[in-house]
């Protein structure tokens, strides 16, 4: 009697193991190869057997009676679930004893469930029947006989499953599962024993009832996502004899199954392959638009085939196009550039090249030719570049090329010419000696070698000198006077300045025709004051 239950749900077990095994191999059949749901997918039925502790020291009323020993036993439970949430519970729970008291609970009711990514939390409340049967004994020592009586049976509570990770996840670990039974029954008649006894009663038992457990689920409530496709066209736009493949993806395959693939395509369209690709033939359409579809197929139930549909275009033969540039683009009178083009034809024809220019020359036939500005003005000169196909299809395509004017001359610059020195006569400072003369006679040459130059000539004075200022200024008026008296050079080519270096010299510069002459830190001399014959002095009377 204690075990049979123990037996009975023992089987139940091993049935719905085996079940669940044959389930999982074939849903590793069935399983798609992408796209699976995230998280787990909720199962449509849980069978869970397990151990059931029932603690109870509840009193029965009237005759005193308890139902006091320990209540182990067994469990068992089937759950319908009609979304992901909520279904529907029978549970059984068997707690016999042989020798003091035994309780049997059958009950159904709603159950709840909120699944997460490895454990799922579950509350249920039920209502049913219960038969509880006390000590069957007629000894003196226990005085009851009582026979199984039927009852209301209540139950609440709730629990935590892990979902093992293995097995294709058929199988959950319930850790634990906490209910409030309350169980109300009759516990008599009996046969009273031969010196008298009490009559029978009511029973009222309530207390917690704790089950542990193996969970096994059969079914999905999401079921297998349908087989999708979807083709792309490449290139979408292509010139009659391109060629152009069409290319078919699809999602959700069954890695037992080998899926077929077929193409087709508007009329005139040949579609070849047998593959999830496929090569069309552009050599006989005309310009247009048009579609290719394409089918793949796993069986012939629904969501295990599937259709795409993908365009495209052929064009009409274009005629080509050019480009072209020059570099250098700015060159100086009869220098070269060099001409480069770029032509492209749209449908790939060989190309022939030609080119010509509003002055200079150019030759080349290829994609670079050579400009020369050999006797070409100074200006643009414009080139034209010129392509044909085979098809006798023409584009053009303008450069241009700046011929320079020839540079000005550069501007003309003075320079130094020799220095003369006045150290070496004491008693006349400012007097031109033979060494300096030498030096006013290369500067001579130099004015009657260039005829339109002129010259100055700065004084300068030592800084211990008495009558300085006076020195300088005589100093470069003799050296003019040399020069104009003894070399016959027009006065007005020679410009005399007093500085302000501290030497007794004479320094001269040559001022070409055009050039400007620097005189900052010069002043200029004025001749007429310094050759006026100073008036004598008269002592007063």
């Amino acid at each position: 009697m204690v075990y049979r239950p123990l037996r009975s749900i023992g089987r139940f077990v091993l049935a719905a193991c085996a079940v669940s095994f044959g389930a999982a191999g074939l849903s590793a059949q069935t399983v798609p190869s992408t796209t699976a749901p995230m998280g787990p997918n909720p199962s449509r039925v849980d069978v869970f057997v397990g151990f059931s502790y029932f603690g109870t020291h509840s009193p029965l009323n009237p005759g005193g009676m308890e139902f006091s020993s320990v209540n182990e036993g067994a469990i068992g439970s089937a759950a319908y679930y009609f979304n992901k949430y909520v279904g529907a519970e029978f549970v059984n729970t068997d707690h016999p004893d042989g020798v003091n008291d035994s309780l049997y609970d059958y009950s159904a009711g709603p159950i709840f469930r909120a699944p997460m990514e490895n454990f799922t939390l579950f509350a249920h409340g039920l209502v049913g029947g219960a038969r509880l049967l006390g000590p069957n004994s007629d000894a003196a020592a226990t005085y009851f006989h009582n026979p199984y009586q039927w009852g209301v049976g209540l139950t609440a509570g709730g629990g935590m499953d892990y979902q093992l990770p293995f097995m294709h996840n058929r199988f959950s670990l319930r850790l634990f599962e906490a209910d409030y039974r309350y169980v109300h029954t009759d516990f008599g008649p009996y046969s009273a024993p031969p010196t008298g006894g009490v009559g029978g009663g009511r029973a009222n038992l309530n207390g917690v009832d704790l089950s542990s457990g193996i969970v096994v689920h059969f079914g999905n409530i999401i079921p297998p996502p349908p087989v999708t496709y979807a083709c792309v066209i490449s290139p979408t736009t292509a010139y009659p004899g391109d060629p152009v493949t069409i290319t078919g993806t699809a999602t959700n395959l069954n890695p037992k199954m080998t899926p077929t693939y077929t193409w087709s395509g508007d009329s005139g369209v040949m579609v070849s392959g047998t593959s999830s690709t496929g090569n069309i033939d552009t050599k006989s359409l005309a310009p247009g638009t048009y579609n290719v579809k394409g089918h793949i197929s796993e069986g012939k139930k629904p969501g295990e085939m599937a259709d795409c549909t993908a365009s495209f275009a052929v064009k009409a033969f274009e005629p080509p196009t050019i480009s072209c540039s020059a570099n250098p683009s700015t060159v100086n009178p009869g220098d070269s550039a060099t001409i480069t083009s770029t032509g492209m034809s749209p449908q790939n024809r060989p190309l022939t090249y030609s080119y010509s220019s509003s002055a200079g020359s150019i030759s080349g036939s290829s994609s670079t030719a050579t400009l020369s500005t050999a006797g070409a003005a100074p200006g643009a000169i414009t080139v034209t570049c010129n392509v044909v196909d085979d098809k006798g299809q023409t584009a053009s395509s303008t450069t241009s090329v700046s011929v320079t004017a020839p540079p000005p001359p550069p501007a003309p610059s003075t320079s130094a010419l020799c220095s003369l020195s006045f150290d070496r006569d004491a008693r006349r400072p400012t007097r031109v000696d033979n060494e300096a003369k030498a030096c006013l006679d290369d500067i001579a040459l130099n004015l009657q070698r260039s005829s339109d130059a002129k010259l100055a000539i700065v004084g300068n004075k030592g800084a211990a000198e008495k009558h300085a200022d006076k020195f300088a200024a005589e100093r470069a008026v003799n050296a003019k006077d040399y020069l104009v008296k003894e070399k016959g050079i027009d006065g007005s080519r020679v410009m005399v300045y007093t500085g302000t270096t501290d030497a007794k010299t004479d320094t001269t510069t040559l001022i070409p025709a055009g050039a400007t002459y620097d005189s900052m830190g010069a002043t200029p001399v004025d001749e007429s004051a310094l050759l006026a014959k100073p008036k004598p002095h008269h002592k007063k009377k």
